[in-house]
């Protein structure tokens, strides 16, 4: 059974940073990408970002240049680290494992997701 486990999240001022960090266990680790959504109240599921198993990444055109993601193999665990975090970015985060490894470009519609977390809520204050 996997189980992916979203925390870091928390109330912050605009400008600030956050690391999220979504623990993973019940398959390999090292061997799966994994995805990076979040939802905003009234709003649909967002594609945030996405991790290759090999290291590249794919990160939403909106958000590049303050969101990048990174991995620990060793301890099962993929990062979102966010900078100059604005109001609009205030969501739940959700990071989520696709079915199917391996594809290109990166899925970024969530019916490619076999496997989410509960989400960690993020606000940013003005």
């Amino acid at each position: 059974q996997v189980q992916l486990v979203e925390s870091g999240g928390g109330l912050v001022q605009a400008g600030d940073s956050l690391r999220l960090s979504c623990a993973a266990s019940g398959r390999t680790f090292s061997s799966y990408d994994m995805g990076w959504f979040r939802q905003a109240p009234g709003k649909e599921r967002e594609f945030v970002g996405f991790r290759w198993k090999g290291g590249n990444t794919n990160i939403a055109d909106s958000l590049k240049g303050r969101f990048t993601i990174s991995r620990d193999n060793a301890k099962n665990t993929v990062y979102l680290q966010m900078n100059s975090l604005k109001p609009e970015d205030t969501a739940v985060y959700y990071c989520a494992l696709p079915w199917y490894s391996g594809r290109y470009p990166a899925p970024v519609a969530s019916n490619r997701y076999e496997y989410w977390g509960q989400g960690t809520q993020v606000t940013v204050s003005s």
